[in-house]
């Protein structure tokens, strides 16, 4: 009685068996063929094919290691910066006795590590050549392996680009009718730089900065406009409507990461097998990893406009909320259906979290209106 059944899984087993046998032919064939035609050449041939394969591998593994390797990653970095000690507004005397040494500004401090965080302690993926190349051609982003780390440091590019803006056009002068600093400047041109440039380029003059390398300007551009700061030459304007301003600017770049993010859930709901899904959520992840300690040293340059419009309650729950989301790094992103109980959809829940943040930011510029 039981032949039949029996009979019908070794059917069932045998065909799955094949298709694999298909499957992995097909991905061996180039290899073999690629062996084969190697073997039946001479030495002239093989040993310019044997170097060019060996810097292949050495790269690839380079490139593998930079990839999946995450340097000084640490998601309470905000803490070290003990921005409760800090009751000077950036520009102002530390001592009123000695108005020669000047309070820096915490933006740009956390903005400035933010740069040496994703070009100095680790190397900046999205510039490197076998990043650009992909996978025999295709783009990283279109597979589920090698973006992540990628997809995450341009999500901090991306706050840093902002911030840079808002320190040009308000921040960092007065009113807006003072002259625009210069280090500023530089460092906002320099964040506007391609990021994905590499040194060598297919196009004349066929050299150029790498991105990593104006990066750096911006950077030294940074320290150079703090330093101005400290030594009271510099200005910062922390009055209540650059903080509205400035809080309507991260509302609405967090605003658009969210819409992107609705986009893809409704583009797929493939789960695990989802390729694009890593890219967004990780690209979401490092904005709000970067907005987390910008936000917080927002709160100290405008500690006083803080006090005095109390948005201290506000505040702390939406830095709570960024914390929050900061705990969500699934080993593989699902982007499946929303009542899924197998493919959780990852993608749903960090767009609930940059909701949440965006709703108490919203609260907190309603607030400085009134």
């Amino acid at each position: 009685m039981l032949d039949p059944v029996i009979e019908f899984f070794e059917r069932i087993f045998h065909a799955i068996g094949r298709g694999f046998g298909v499957v992995i032919a097909a991905i061996l064939w180039p290899f073999v063929t690629v062996a084969g035609w190697y073997s039946r050449r001479g030495w002239l041939v093989r040993i310019p094919v044997l170097v060019v394969l060996v810097l292949l591998v050495a790269g690839y593994g380079h490139f593998i290691w930079v990839a999946e390797r995450w340097t000084n990653y640490n998601p309470d970095y905000p803490d070290r910066y003990e921005f409760a000690s800090r009751t000077v507004s950036p520009g102002q005397p530390l001592d009123p006795a000695n108005p020669a040494q000047c309070a820096p500004s915490a933006i740009v401090q956390v903005t400035g590590d933010l740069i040496d965080f994703n070009i100095n302690q680790n190397t900046w993926v999205p510039s490197m050549p076998l990043s650009k190349a992909g996978l025999f051609g295709l783009e990283w982003k279109y597979t589920p392996f090698l973006d992540n780390k990628a997809a995450f440091q341009l999500g901090i590019n991306q706050v840093i680009r902002r911030t840079t803006v808002e320190l040009v056009d308000r921040l960092g002068r007065v009113r807006g009718t003072s002259q625009i600093n210069q280090n500023l400047q530089n460092a906002r041109q320099a964040m506007a730089y391609d990021e994905d440039a590499w040194w060598l380029t297919f196009s004349p003059p066929f050299v150029q900065p790498s991105t990593p390398e104006r990066q750096r300007e911006a950077l030294r551009a940074l320290t150079a406009f703090n330093g101005e700061l400290e030594k009271c030459t510099g200005e910062f304007d922390a009055r209540a409507d650059n903080l509205l301003q400035f809080l309507d600017r991260i509302t609405g770049d967090i605003g658009s990461t969210s819409d992107i993010l609705r986009q893809q859930m409704e583009a797929s709901n493939a789960g695990w097998l989802d390729a694009r899904a890593d890219d967004r959520f990780w690209f979401t992840y490092g904005q709000l990893y970067a907005y987390y300690g910008l936000l917080r040293a927002t709160q100290s340059d405008f500690a006083d406009v803080y006090n005095d419009r109390r948005i201290d309650i506000v505040w702390n729950r939406t830095a709570e909320q960024l914390r929050s989301a900061l705990d969500m790094t699934p080993f593989i992103i699902s982007n499946g259906n929303e009542s899924s109980w197998i493919m959780p959809s990852h993608l749903a829940t960090m767009g609930f979290y940059v909701l949440r943040v965006r709703s108490n930011l919203v609260e907190m510029r309603d607030i400085l209106e009134r």
